[in-house]
């Protein structure tokens, strides 16, 4: 076997171990104050994992004008379990903060805010719908800087029932602004049900392209190696005059056979048995907070 695929393999190990650890932090974390938001925060576990590990240019240290680096925004902020343990453990805070989730005075709060300074984080997101004009915006500012950096931005299929998406979908193409990456987790789950049941979101793809971007798709969000290759792609396809999208296909409590393709699991911890069988199903890989 050639070195570099003894290197490829190497890395997607090491991913998939953080990811794992990821899940075991998501499920303790909401299981400790009997509150939060597991289903998608494990959907979307492979996809920032391996976006902040291997893709993101990240500067030291952390600065909120962000000046030469990409940026990630979460618009969808209801999954701060899965974006606190991937922020913790790529050294923005320490660790056993994860053990403050949800406290009075933690920095940690159910939907990230900016007001106690967390590293990472950006932009409060707590309202629905923000996190897109948001992204353009520093989009904006990155390209009138002469700054050539991206900016990513990860949103909710539900979260695409917001009118104030579609302006911002329509501005970015409007101001070829070609330096943002946009993902939708498309896991068909919202709190009240399944997305086509609350209201029926149609072909996502023809109408991102009817709006003038870029759209690529990933069919498996749970596999690493497609991840890497679906944001290489749209990697590729930016400063080409078009705002790029990912159309990212999760199940929605990934790593967890009961919480699994349901929206029931969308803000319900598990009890003390189910965290047992939970964490079973996730053995431990880099060390518990």
């Amino acid at each position: 076997m050639q070195t570099n695929q003894i290197s490829l393999m190497q890395d997607l190990e090491n991913l998939e171990n953080i990811t794992i650890q990821t899940r075991r932090d998501i499920l303790r974390m909401v299981h400790k104050v009997n509150s939060g938001h597991p289903g998608g925060s494990l959907g979307c576990a492979e996809f920032l994992v391996t976006l902040f590990n291997t893709v993101m240019k990240r500067n030291e240290g952390f600065k909120m004008d962000g000046v030469n680096e990409d940026l990630f925004f979460l618009s969808n902020g209801h999954i701060s379990p899965v974006f606190y343990s991937v922020l913790a453990r790529c050294g923005y805070f320490e660790i056993d903060e994860l053990n403050t989730f949800r406290l009075i005075n933690s920095r940690l709060q159910g939907h990230p805010t900016t007001h106690e300074g967390l590293p990472g984080v950006r932009i409060a997101s707590g309202s629905l719908g923000q996190g897109l004009s948001v992204a353009i915006g520093a989009s904006l500012t990155k390209k009138l800087n002469n700054d050539n950096n991206l900016i990513y931005c990860l949103m909710g299929d539900g979260e695409l029932q917001e009118g104030q998406n579609w302006e911002a979908i329509m501005y970015a193409a409007a101001k070829n602004i070609d330096n943002i990456i946009a993902t939708i987790d498309l896991n068909g789950q919202q709190i009240d049900g399944s997305t086509d049941d609350v209201i029926n979101l149609g072909n996502i793809r023809a109408k991102f392209e009817s709006f003038g971007w870029k759209v690529v798709e990933i069919a498996n969000g749970n596999n690493i190696s497609e991840i890497q290759y679906g944001l290489k792609q749209a990697k590729d396809n930016t400063f080409k005059g078009k705002p790029v999208c990912i159309l990212l296909k999760t199940v929605m409590g990934n790593g967890v056979d009961f919480m699994m393709h349901t929206h029931e699991w969308h803000g319900k911890a598990p009890n003390d048995e189910q965290l047992e069988i939970a964490l079973k199903q996730n053995p431990e890989t880099l060390g518990d907070y």
